[in-house]
């Protein structure tokens, strides 16, 4: 039946048309924007997961930039805390030449100086925007190195934390801990040195407050020839009424581990904090005792060393064997927080560049395949025009049955 009210080969047409409108409209935004979801009403569940990991790999971005100055800071600490190693083992070259008695002890002396105001200088400059890892300011550093998403869309961040090393030359306060008896050992109250003969050498070193209390932190250390020990004040220790019977059996104990052929060393508990050593061997033996302040630097004790008398060389070699490890030990520290950093810096680039990826694979346009989609569909919508304008004329012939 033929109608005039009502056509329905051009509804259908004008239906076909519409669709493929709409899908010419949806391939061309394809295209002008390279994006086959590029809002909610595409599709609103991946585009939620896409803006989610955008604002991950924005995140990242940042945090890219935080490692890198994370990284560039402890770069500037291990390169102090080298640097440093390298001036004190200049330093313990002038002080084992200063053993010698036929040299000039002053002269050696002003070297040695010299180099502990390098050392200063150097861990005074050792900053990068502002944080210093070695001049004491500070106990450690806390580097973002990444954002932690949970399954429930949680998000915690992650740090690295970079110790400090304190490895300032100031805050050495002078304390007399120890006193000679059965003999007179020479020092200053901060250093004793004793000069065991063979065959029977006898000396003692007495570890005592002598007026001044102990408190937490303090060191104690003893060499023997090129080895050494050391016992630092605890909290408990310095609450106790004998701390310098604790400090000296310790020191005891650390001494027979060494395992040092033909050395007694004897602890007298009725005489407090006192060690007899004794040398049953055929070779001389130096023993060397020295204080650390508990508010010192870590290097603190460098301010110590002086090398113009016999004595004083004779502690300050004892004395630089620890301030090279204290550096050695900086120095390891921190190359090995470095190369944590580095690493982690490595794994964000390659996560942020995985995340774009996996962003790309969600929303980004198949541009071959648009392009076919369009010159399809642009010959689709010809033949619909044709063909809505084919259903149009239709009533036409209508008009043929009334002539």
């Amino acid at each position: 039946m033929s109608s005039i009210l009502t056509n329905n080969g051009a509804m259908v047409a004008l239906q076909t048309l519409k669709s493929i409108n709409t899908e010419l409209g949806k391939t061309q935004s394809e295209i002008s924007t390279g994006k086959k979801i590029s809002s909610a009403r595409d599709n609103s569940a991946v585009w939620a997961i896409s803006k989610v990991m955008e604002s991950d790999v924005n995140g990242f971005k940042a945090i890219s930039s935080s490692l890198a100055l994370g990284e560039s800071t402890v770069a500037v600490a291990r390169n102090a805390s080298e640097t440093i190693t390298d001036l004190l083992t200049q330093m313990k070259g002038k002080i084992v030449a200063a053993q010698e008695d036929n040299v000039d002890r002053d002269k050696i002396n002003d070297d040695v100086s010299a180099l502990k105001e390098q050392v200063a200088s150097v861990v005074a400059a050792a900053q990068f925007n502002g944080l210093n890892l070695v001049n004491g300011s500070t106990a450690s550093a806390d580097i973002l190195s990444s954002l932690d998403r949970d399954s429930g869309g949680g998000v915690t961040a992650s740090s690295i934390t970079v110790a400090a090393t304190d490895m300032s030359t100031s805050g050495y306060v002078a304390n007399d801990i120890f006193a000679g008896s059965g003999g007179t050992p020479s020092g200053d109250g901060d250093t004793v040195v004793l000069s065991l003969d063979n065959t029977g050498g006898n000396d003692t070193i007495e570890i005592a407050e002598n007026g001044t209390a102990f408190v937490a932190g303090e060191k104690v250390s003893i060499s023997i020839g090129d080895q050494s020990v050391s016992y630092t004040v605890s909290a408990d220790d310095a609450a106790a009424t004998t701390t310098s019977d604790i400090v000296a059996v310790a020191l005891k104990n650390k001494i027979d581990n060494l395992g040092i052929a033909n050395l007694v060393v004897d602890y007298d508990s009725g005489t407090p904090g006192t060690l007899d050593f004794t040398n049953n061997g055929t070779t001389d033996l130096a023993v060397t005792g020295q204080y650390t302040n508990a508010d010192s630097g870590g290097l603190g004790a460098m301010a110590a060393i002086d090398v113009s008398t016999a004595v004083g060389a004779t502690a300050a070699l004892a004395s630089i064997e620890t301030l090279i490890g204290t550096s050695i030990d900086a120095a390891a520290s921190f190359g090995s927080s470095e190369g944590r950093i580095a690493s982690q810096a490595s794994f964000i680039s390659n996560l942020t560049d995985s995340l774009k990826s996996g962003i790309g694979a969600m929303v980004d346009a198949n541009m071959e395949a648009a392009s076919a989609r369009l010159q399809a569909l642009q010959v689709q919508q010809q033949l619909a025009v044709q063909s809505l304008s084919i259903a149009n004329q239709a009533p036409q012939t209508i008009l043929s049955l009334f002539r």
